[in-house]
């Protein structure tokens, strides 16, 4: 599927979908997160597609956050109403997607753009690139869901100071605090990004969604009843036929052939 702002295609098992407003830097309007949900939406429905790699089409930006002219036009209620809303939504789909999602980070990744990377499961960075929440210069703060989803993702003081002075972080900086798995040359990191979710892409679809599922949900939860969960959704996997299919192929010793029932 090919959009004005976002195109997908299919490489194997792997959906990639890519941010294709290179002028205004990918950022971040209503016509852009509809755009994103819809290839999100062709991506998910795709029973070929195993795991979702997303990226920017140039060597510039990943997104470059919220449009800022489109942001400045707006006050209080028609902010929450017009804009709000669609970017909570939209984030949320690819949080809970129950596929794989691999973020490959080429270029700026800023204020709505770390707030969507937030979202993503695993994320691969190019050295050259930057990642940062750096609203607060604006007199505004982030909104996309990075107050929340980084104090989750950082100790707790290490998010505020991201927060408080909008500073930006190079992927180094970034592998090291956590927020992102591998820092690598721009030239290698789509290369490398899709071998890492060709190596996801041979698991167990249906294991690969229940152990999403389990730890997104069970993150929310008291330990005591995160392992309940986890027991109920360990149960319904050993109901398909992966499950019984990876045991047998280790007891026969040969590589197992997943086929997501």
């Amino acid at each position: 599927m090919t959009s004005e702002l976002v195109t997908t295609e299919t490489i194997g098992r792997i959906g990639l979908m890519r941010f294709n407003n290179p002028e205004e830097l990918n950022t971040l309007h209503v016509p852009m997160l509809q755009a994103m949900e819809e290839a999100l939406t062709v991506l998910e429905r795709d029973t070929n597609v195993r795991v979702i790699v997303v990226t920017g089409v140039n060597d510039k930006a990943f997104i470059a956050g919220g449009n800022i002219k489109d942001l400045n036009a707006r006050r209080g209620l028609q902010h929450y109403s017009e804009f709000s809303e669609t970017v909570h939504r939209v984030f949320r789909r690819f949080e809970v997607c129950n596929k794989p999602t691999i973020a490959a980070v080429n270029g700026w990744a800023l204020g709505g753009g770390m707030e969507f990377m937030l979202t993503i499961d695993l994320r691969l960075m190019a050295n050259e690139a930057k990642i940062g929440l750096p609203e607060i210069k604006l007199g505004i703060f982030p909104g996309g869901g990075g107050s929340q989803r980084l104090m989750r993702q950082l100790p707790l003081c290490q998010a505020k100071l991201l927060m408080f002075t909008g500073d930006f972080l190079s992927a180094q900086e970034a592998v090291a605090l956590g927020l992102v798995n591998q820092a690598l040359p721009r030239a290698q990191l789509l290369e490398e990004t899709l071998k890492l979710a060709e190596r996801i892409a041979e698991k167990s679809p249906v294991a690969l969604k229940f152990l999403k599922n389990s730890m997104l949900h069970g993150a929310e939860m008291p330990l005591e009843a995160a392992l309940a969960h986890e027991a109920a959704t360990i149960s319904l996997v050993f109901d398909s036929e992966d499950a019984h299919e990876g045991c047998s192929a280790f007891l026969e010793k040969r590589p197992p052939v997943f086929e997501g029932r």
